[in-house]
């Protein structure tokens, strides 16, 4: 459980303090603040609520779920309730609190007490967890492999990933899929929903299954050879969009099967990540025919429209 703990400080903003923790897990010199603001200030957001929701904000419903879990248990609510560290730190104490329930030679099934607390445990683990962080993990990874200012954060990614596989054992195919992802709709189709619903749902992870930060919209720019405007993602994307449909759309299908978890892992929470990335490729490869098919003197549909400058 200490190793959750260790971890869920890291994530904090670098100080002089976490230089030990940061040393006994054997991940090196702490990183400069510049690189943490980076990271998770403007790409890798560490709050659930982001990866959770339907429109891929902060807070909201999501959070409301994490805030719901501790007041069914009788404890006080965190701050930012869906923040990574206050998770990561929440389930070591849920750990401590299942294994402090088990007296010497205690069993599971004969002790009500630790039935409960091994239960709100893993009802934790899964609904506010493992539901997002894999994914979170993934992406973490891509955006410090070829960067070596973030060596230190891909390092850490790797140590939360073993305790976190480690934690969660080997899921069943039979294990009911967390609420914050049976809530999330499918992705809409711009002819039967519009644009703006389009556009939210690709930038909403559970809806689309991607992860897509302000890097990945760069890099769409840099590999379609297209003008990077400033703005929120939504907006950039849209953008991307509006220049060349046809590139952008094509563009969004392989990063879309690109990110898709490999199949050989197993779990529902899988499956469902793996199902809506490949949902959302079809879809945007669909969009991409058509795009292709009009031509660039054909009409112009919602999804490509020009971006608003409001």
């Amino acid at each position: 459980m200490e190793i959750f703990r260790a971890l869920a400080a890291l994530i904090e903003p670098p100080s002089p303090a976490l230089a030990p923790v940061a040393r006994a897990l054997d991940l090196g010199e702490l990183p400069p603040d510049e690189v943490h603001t980076d990271l998770f200030a403007f790409q890798l957001y560490p709050f659930a609520s982001v990866y959770l929701s339907e429109d891929g904000m902060l807070g909201g419903t999501a959070r409301d779920r994490v805030a719901g879990f501790w007041r069914a248990l009788g404890a006080d609510v965190p701050a930012e309730a869906d923040h990574l560290a206050v998770l990561l730190a929440g389930y070591a104490s849920l750990r401590e609190q299942a294994e402090g329930a088990m007296a010497p030679g205690d069993a599971l099934t004969t002790s009500p007490a630790s039935r409960q607390a091994q239960h709100a445990c893993t009802a934790f683990l899964g609904e506010h967890l493992s539901s997002w962080l894999p994914a979170w993990l993934r992406a973490l990874d891509r955006l410090t492999a070829t960067r070596p200012a973030r060596a230190f954060y891909r390092a850490w990614g790797e140590l939360l990933g073993q305790a976190l596989e480690e934690a969660m054992g080997v899921s069943s195919q039979t294990d009911p899929l967390p609420l914050h992802l049976r809530a999330a709709p499918p992705l809409a189709h711009p002819s039967e929903e519009g644009a703006d619903a389009f556009l939210k749902g690709l930038l909403a992870p559970a809806v689309s299954g991607l992860i897509l930060v302000r890097e990945d919209l760069a890099r769409c720019a840099r590999e379609s050879e297209l003008g990077l405007r400033m703005g929120e993602r939504a907006f950039v994307l849209r953008s991307l969009i509006s220049q060349e449909p046809t590139s952008v759309l094509h563009w969004l299908a392989v990063e879309a099967r690109r990110q898709a978890p490999h199949s050989r892992a197993q779990g529902v929470v899988n499956d469902y990540w793996r199902d809506r990335a490949m949902a959302t490729c079809q879809l945007v490869s669909t969009l991409a025919e058509e795009a292709e098919t009009r031509g660039q003197d054909g009409p112009t549909t919602a999804v490509d429209s020009p971006p608003s400058e409001s």
